[in-house]
This record gives structure tokens, sequence and C-alpha cells, in this order.
């Protein structure tokens, strides 16, 4: 009988071989933990689409914020969920807006670690879409809005500009209007940030994964959806274009997001740019993977580190993500 010369599973017979071999590596230095900072909160307030996850106050912001740097995690990316809102998210470039005091905060506090800011007016504006909105007359008499594509590039700059004067280490647009990377990037250069990167949203697709994160953030459109400015689900020559003409404006890092159900689509943008890539896994994995865990039918730890691993093999360099410290813990 001829037994087969090659054998795989001579390197996968125990856990020192495994390691030694394992082409993936995931660690805490990869994450980016995301927190949400509300304004007129003391304490914290649990999220109820995200177990385990809060609405924070400043002090709050600043302890997590710590506790996530103890564990090796290098970042954390702010939303800011304002106390009031208007149709022009004045909120979102108000120099003592709830970003602006948290970023100052974290800083102070924690000047080694990364703070990076979200960068769009959902959050901020009363209809709950990621700019102005334009009036338009519609067939049955009744007023028609869209999001007006240029007008919010005003607002995106000044926004980024404030954000930038509270200390942020990188801005991260996620409004998907045309052409904001290269009103910000200029904007931001003209007040002196020039060294000021710029993490672009770039093929931010319109995701059904997005519904816990509206909850948290208080930022569901009051009518429509978004379907008009953010990306089609079928769609990756598209995600490509997008990131390349981020490259082209200005973008120092591109992000896909989400991050399990587009892993095709991390992979083609990280070879079609070589650009730090980011992945968001948003909150509709992390949900999914919690409700799973809470059921009984996936063992929480090994099931989470498995989709991040898969997305750091995908191409992702970074990965944000709500499961950042108890993956870090894990890691450990």
């Amino acid at each position: 009988m001829a037994f087969p010369k090659t054998r795989m599973r001579r390197l996968r017979a125990t856990h020192q071989l495994r390691g030694l071999v394992r082409e993936t590596q995931l660690s805490a230095s990869d994450f980016v933990y995301p927190l949400f900072v509300a304004e007129g909160i003391e304490g914290r307030e649990p999220i109820w689409t995200m177990p385990g996850i809060d609405r924070l106050s400043i002090s709050e912001a600043v302890t997590e914020a710590g506790s996530a740097a103890a564990l090796g995690i290098p970042a954390v990316i702010l939303f800011g969920i304002p106390a009031d809102k208007d149709a022009e998210g004045t909120g979102a470039y108000d120099d003592d807006g709830i970003v602006q005091l948290a970023t100052r905060a974290i800083k102070e506090a924690h000047p080694e670690l990364i703070v990076i800011t979200d960068l769009c007016l959902c959050e901020y504006t009363d209809h709950g879409h990621c700019g102005v909105l334009r009036e338009h007359p519609g067939t049955d008499g009744e007023p028609q809005y869209t999001v007006n594509n240029d007008a919010t590039l005003e607002l995106l700059a000044r926004t980024a500009v404030s954000q930038a004067q509270a200390g942020a280490d990188l801005v991260a647009p996620s409004d998907m209007m045309d052409g904001r990377i290269g009103v910000i990037r200029e904007a931001l250069d003209e007040a002196g940030f020039t060294e000021l990167p710029i993490m672009a949203y770039s093929s931010k697709f319109a995701s059904a994964f997005y519904g816990p994160f509206r909850a948290a953030a208080d930022s569901a459109p009051a009518f429509g959806d978004r379907r008009s400015y953010q990306m089609d689900p079928a769609n990756g020559t598209e995600a490509v274009r997008e990131s390349l003409l981020d490259v082209d404006e200005g973008a120092d890092l591109l992000m896909v997001k989400p991050a399990l159900p587009y892993l095709d689509i991390i992979r083609r943008v990280k070879e079609a740019t070589q650009l730090p890539l980011v992945a968001y896994n948003t909150g509709g994995e992390y949900s999914m993977l919690k409700a799973a865990a809470a059921a009984g039918y996936m063992d929480e730890r090994q099931s989470v580190l498995e989709a991040l691993t898969g997305i750091k093999r995908a191409g992702a360099d970074i990965i944000i993500t709500y499961h950042a410290k108890d993956a870090a813990q894990w890691l450990k």
C-alpha cells in the first residue's frame, strides 16, 4: 500500500506547531474600539441593541478609553450623541460639541492613545440623514427631499477642522458624499493641519447590519433611506472605484464597512490600492454573534476570534470592532 509522502496534518498536531506556522496573526494592536459619547447623561446607559456596549458620559468615556489602552488597544473612534439636533447638524462642528469635548478630555488623560473622530452629520441632524437637505416639488404636490451633496461638503470641512482643533489624531468621514475627501483635505491643510491623516469610509454599503448602531447613536433616517448615497451591496467594482477616487483626493487610510459580508471587497480594495485598509466590524455583526453565544449556539470566544481572523486574513490592516476589549483579553 502506498502511503502519502505529504501529510498536511503533521503541522497541525499540537498547539505549538499550529502557532509556529500560523499565517495570520491577530493581536490587540490591530483593533480600534468604538465609543458612544452622549451629551447630558451621567455615567453609562446600556444600549439594548448591543449587549455589553453603553452610551457614555465624557468622564466614563475617558475611563473606558483608558481600559482599552491598558489592554494594548492603540485607538478609539468616537461617535457623538448630542442633546439637541437641527436641520444642518450644527452640533457636529460646534467647538464645544460632544465629540470635541470628549476628544480633549481623552487626549489629556491618555495622550498616547490615538483618538479617531467619526466625521458625519447623521447623528446631529433632526432628519437623520448624512447631510443638509434640498427640497423638490413632488409629483403628488407634497415636497420631496434629497441630500444636497455640495452644500454638505462645506459643513463636513468645518467639522473636520473643529475636530482637528480639539486634538483628533485622525478624522474619519463616513458620509459618502462625492468629493468630500478632497474638500476636507484642503480645509485641513489651510487650517494648518497638513499632517493630520484622513481615514476615508470609502466602501460604505447601504447595509441592514447598521440597525444596532442607529439605535445606539439615535441616527436612523426620519424618512426614506440612505441608498442614494451609500453603496449598493451588489456592487464590487464600484467599491474599488470609490476607493481609488479617495486615494486621488488625498485619503491616507481606506475603509470597507461592513466587514464580514464584504470580505471579497476587502481583498479587492487592498490589492487595488495598497493603502492601509480598515474594516468596520459593525454593530449588526457584533449583535449576531452575541445573540448566538447567549442562546448557546456558538462559543463566543472562538467565534469572535475566528471572525476577526477572517477579516484580517482577507486583507484588513486595522479592525474597528465592538469586541475589541474582549478579544484583546482573550488574545492575552
